[in-house]
C-alpha cells in the first residue's frame, strides 16, 4: 500500500510540475509579447519624429545650422506666435474631423 501512495504521489507531482512549466510558458509568451508591442510603439514614435523632423528641415532648410539648444528655443518661439497656435488648432481641428 505504501508503495501505491508513493507512486500516486510521484504521478502528481510530475503533473503539477507539468503545469507549473506550463504556465512558465504562458507567462513567458505574455512577456515576449508585451515586450513586441512596446518595441513596436517605440519604433513608430521614432518614425514619426524622424520623418516630423525632415519636414522641418525640407521646408525651412535653414534650421539644419542650428544647434540642438537652438533649434529649441526657435521652436518655442514659432509656437508661441498667436498665428502659429491658430493654424496648429485649426490642423488639430481638421484632423479629429476626419479630413
Amino acid at each position: 500500500m505504501h508503495e501505491k501512495e508513493i507512486e500516486k504521489l510521484q504521478a502528481e507531482k510530475e503533473k503539477v510540475e507539468r503545469q507549473l512549466a506550463q504556465e512558465e510558458h504562458k507567462i513567458q509568451r505574455l512577456e515576449n509579447r508585451a515586450a513586441y508591442y512596446e518595441k513596436g510603439e517605440r519604433r513608430k514614435r521614432a518614425h514619426r519624429l524622424i520623418t516630423r523632423g525632415a519636414a522641418i528641415e525640407s521646408v525651412a532648410p535653414q534650421t539644419k545650422g542650428l544647434s540642438e539648444t537652438a533649434f529649441y528655443a526657435f521652436a518655442e518661439q514659432v509656437f508661441a506666435l498667436p498665428d502659429a497656435q491658430k493654424l496648429l488648432m485649426e490642423a488639430v481641428g481638421r484632423h479629429a474631423g476626419g479630413d
